[in-house]
């Protein structure tokens, strides 16, 4: 048996050996085209390539794609778990040809390497081509031999491709695979072509024509080629079986999933067995790609697949968390191929543990309103959205999981109903979903790095130097000049100005030449290769071709570095003192502060985060020499660098380090890909000071601090008020807290004291009424009113007043700022004839509030009204005549 490891290798190993450079797999979180949630086709990495606004080093390639349709237009996610071939994540292989070869090797390759390389049976394959493309039906009969009878000519969209509207676009040919006559289906393009018999295996694309307005325009300049193989189906066909979910890779987690729930992976439990082993790959590629769950956008969608699964997990009776116990299986198995699960893999644990956690704190209430709303259902039944939204809004449930839930049952969910109790909801996600940014207008800069080639960076050197203005962006669009007043985003070829980029702000400063006086007021990077200045001309007039003099603001920049190179300081101190699981969520680097956003699931204890900071400023006071050294990304991650998720990076990174744990040949402490700009040495920072650490959304967290001159001026202002607080208190800046501490214990003594004397006046004179008990309906009735005292002594002051009656009832009221509290108490003797709860109740009544409570000889309460304290007591005694008349 071929296992699904050494598919994956062989697919690259031949095409790379056909010439094709090997391509890693993309981030999951699309680079390139912002109206994707998810990369779900191996050719989106490569999209701008096809359409010519970017260039690669090579014109053909070869890569294994992670890929993931559980969101959007490309959703398989409720399908998956109960079909043989649908998945949230799965592997697209393919080669690509950007305008180097076309048709005929396309298809010869395709073919040795399925028939030949990989032994497949031709009489097990069916091919499919265009009804159009008379060159590939023709083709397939020269180079693979095949009758015509299996060459199917389709008529319709499935067998042409299309990018948009506008664009590349062109024929397909789809490879199928006959699984047998025991399984049923017919071929493609046949009545029962939606069978299982029959299942497709890899689609060439041929890119031959350019169209607009879906419309064929004309033939593009240079075809290409495109292709996808799943990884998964054609595993299971080299494996011998017809189910993707039997293969190696898929066994194995299962394998896992039942020994950990100690159930059957078979009969009644297949489907949930199915479910957690894809959404384990799922959830675990996209917590490695950079995505945490959330309430929107991306998050959703994983935290909608990893509920799913973790319902399932329920289902097979698992009584604590399950996921995050398959994560070594999934590293086991993918691993070796994807070394970001390695990296990410406690990251990966520790997000799903606290996620099914939660989850399973509301499951079991979300279930029983589910079971309640159902109830009288019959077959065929459809539950009402409402009822759907409500186990969303308040339980947390996605609607594909309530729909999921009753699937079982037979039953279904009015979906038009639940769309419309979420519109507001989906209007506002929508608004909140920007995919990638600006980069779904970027056209004009692709446009201008092809024309122009991308803009030489020389800040990492030096802080000023000329440049020639290649080009001037005024309102989107492109100009040849600019005058005094205008804003606009300036191009040169070559710049000291950092670009915003990795959480580093952009640089400012001034442009100037003997015409011109301008004011940089930051700098952004294009298409990853053209840095544009916005710049307000204050004098002058700028043009297209004119040379001019770039100076970066140097202090500003300055204080820049030292926040930056304190941020690599402060991640490696977290993972030292927290685990490696922490990992860079985010970050803003500026001159007058530093913001860091990190994987971790609680919050930091003071004393840890006090730590943190020493363990940043004693590397800062070692004064290190800042290494930045130019290496491949395999190259620095072998030597333990740190390496952002989801970041893309090039054929050359640059790899900053600095500090060291002990001599000079010491492990480095701080080893990161990055591409800011840094300090000479650790000394250069100064100082480092955490001003606050926080929560931004669950399983992130977030530090600020403050650095050199900023943090100067933080203990210098403490220091001021520090002294300002002294010079109140008559003593030293040292002897401060202990006479702080004195006060307070003065204070609290004081507070005692007059406590005491309050509950003494109370109960000792002060009001008409205090000199003794009178009799009130044949008991003795003790009230008294006092101003300031704490209610918290009120019941035991009543408890003193219950010894001066003897025999009946005693009352107590304090007013405190306006409002009323009051105690009554009732003496043991008149157990079951006087009742303290009905007293206080009265006295409350009177004082303007409700309720009041506690027990038969003892009960307290409150109203708002404490002017009315007298007619409590009146309400009281009213209440003790009423009891002796009718007894």
């Amino acid at each position: 048996m071929t296992s699904t490891n050494d598919i994956r290798r062989s697919f690259l190993d031949y095409f790379a050996a056909e010439g094709h450079a090997k391509v890693p797999s993309a981030p999951l979180v699309p680079q390139n085209d912002p109206t994707l949630m998810f990369v779900n086709a191996g050719m989106v990495p490569f999209k701008n390539v096809f359409t010519g606004l970017e260039t690669r080093p090579y014109s053909t390639a070869t890569s294994a794609q992670k890929c993931v349709r559980a969101g959007g237009k490309h959703n398989d996610l409720d399908n998956v778990g109960y079909t043989a071939r649908h998945h949230t994540f799965f592997e697209m292989m393919g080669n690509f040809s950007f305008g180097d070869y076309f048709k005929e090797r396309a298809i010869s390759l395709a073919w040795k390497l399925v028939t030949g390389e990989w032994g497949i049976s031709p009489d097990k394959l069916t091919v499919t081509v265009y009804h159009t493309d008379d060159e590939a039906f023709d083709l397939w009969k020269k180079i693979a031999g095949l009758p015509e009878s299996r060459i199917i000519r389709i008529a319709t969209k499935d067998n042409f491709w299309v990018m948009g509207e506008n664009g590349p676009c062109g024929p397909c040919s789809e490879i199928f695979y006959d699984h047998g006559d025991h399984i049923p289906g017919g071929p493609p393009g046949s009545p029962d072509e939606d069978g299982d018999r029959f299942v497709e295996i890899w689609n060439l694309v041929f890119m031959q024509f350019v169209q607009e307005a879906n419309e064929i325009i004309g033939n593009l300049p240079n075809p290409s080629i495109d292709t996808g193989m799943g990884l998964e189906r054609v595993a299971a066909v080299m494996q011998g079986v017809h189910d993707n979910y039997d293969i190696d890779l898929f066994k194995a987690l299962i394998a896992e999933s039942g020994e950990l729930t100690h159930t059957a992976t078979t009969g009644v439990n297949q489907a949930s067995h199915r479910v957690i082993a894809d959404h384990l790959r799922c959830s675990g590629f996209l917590v490695a790609d950079g995505v945490l769950p959330a309430n929107e956008g991306r998050g959703y969608v994983l935290r909608r697949i990893m509920r799913r699964a973790m319902r399932h997990a329920h289902l097979l009776g698992a009584k604590d968390p399950l996921m995050h116990r398959l994560v070594p299986a999934l590293v086991k198995e993918m691993g070796g191929a994807y070394p970001e699960l390695v990296r990410a893999q406690s990251l990966i644990e520790a997000t799903l543990l606290q996620e099914e956690t939660r989850f399973r704190q509301t499951l079991d209430k979300g279930l029983k309103l589910l079971d309640e709303a159902t109830v009288g259902m019959t077959a065929g039944d459809t539950l009402p959205g409402e009822t759907a939204f409500k186990l969303y809004d308040t339980y947390g449930f996605p609607y594909d999981l309530t729909e999921d839930a009753l699937r079982v049952q037979n039953l279904s969910v009015d979906r038009a109903g639940f769309d419309a109790a979420m519109a507001e909801q989906k209007r506002a996600a929508r608004a909140a979903w920007k995919g990638s940014g600006d980069k779904a207008s970027e056209e004009l800069w692709f446009d201008l790095a092809e024309e122009k080639g991308g803009t030489e960076f020389i800040g990492y050197s030096a802080e000023e130097g000329e440049g020639e203005v290649i080009a001037i962006v005024k309102d989107g669009a492109r100009v040849d000049s600019a005058t005094a007043g205008d804003t606009v985003d300036i191009v040169t070829n070559q710049t000291p100005f950092y670009a915003e980029s990795g959480g580093q702000i952009g640089d400012a400063g001034a442009m100037t030449n003997d015409k011109l006086r301008a004011f940089v007021e930051d700098t952004q990077k294009h298409v990853g290769r053209v840095w544009s200045h916005r710049t307000v001309i204050e004098a002058g007039e700028v043009k297209v071709g004119d040379s001019v003099r770039l100076d970066v603001d140097h202090e500003r920049r300055g204080a820049i570095r030292s926040s930056h190179s304190a941020t690599h300081l402060l991640h490696a101190a977290l993972r030292d003192r927290l685990g490696t699981h922490v990992a860079q969520k985010g970050s803003l680097v500026a001159p007058d502060r530093l913001r860091f956003d990190f994987s971790q699931p609680t919050a930091i204890e003071p004393s840890s985060l006090a730590d943190i900071e020493g363990d940043v400023n004693a590397y800062i006071r070692q004064n290190d020499t800042v290494e930045t050294r130019l290496m491949t990304p395999d190259e620095a991650i072998q030597e333990g660098a740190m390496a952002l998720f989801g970041e893309k990076y090039g054929d050359e990174v640059r790899v900053v380090s600095m500090g060291r744990r002990g001599g000079d040949n010491a492990p480095i402490y701080s080893l990161e890909l990055c591409g800011g700009t840094h300090v000479g040495a650790t000394g250069d920072i100064g100082l480092f000071k955490v001003v606050s650490e926080g929560a931004v959304s669950s399983g992130v967290r977030r530090i600020e601090a403050l650095t050199g001159e900023a943090a100067r001026r933080w203990f210098a202002d403490r220091d001021e008020k520090l002294r300002e607080t002294a010079a109140v208190l008559k003593a030293s800046p040292d002897e401060v807290p202990a006479r702080v501490a004195a006060l307070v214990d003065e204070r609290k003594r004081l507070e005692r004291e007059l406590a005491e004397a309050k509950k003494a006046l109370a109960l000792g004179g002060g009001h008409a009424e205090a000199a003794g008990p009178e009799q009130v309906g044949g008991a003795g009735f003790l009230a008294q009113v006092v101003e300031g005292l704490d209610p918290k002594g009120l019941r035991g002051a009543v408890d003193e007043m219950k010894a001066r009656v003897g025999s009946g009832v005693a009352m107590l009221v304090a007013v405190n700022d306006g409002r009323a509290s009051v105690a009554v108490g009732v003496t043991d003797d008149l157990a079951g004839k006087r009742n303290a709860v009905e007293l206080v109740q009265r006295a409350v009544a009177a004082l303007g509030g409700k309720g009041g409570g506690g027990r038969p000889d003892m009960a307290q309460g409150g109203g708002p009204d404490g002017a009315k304290a007298d007619d409590a007591i009146a309400a009281v005694r009213a209440t003790l005549e009423e009891a002796a008349v009718a007894a």
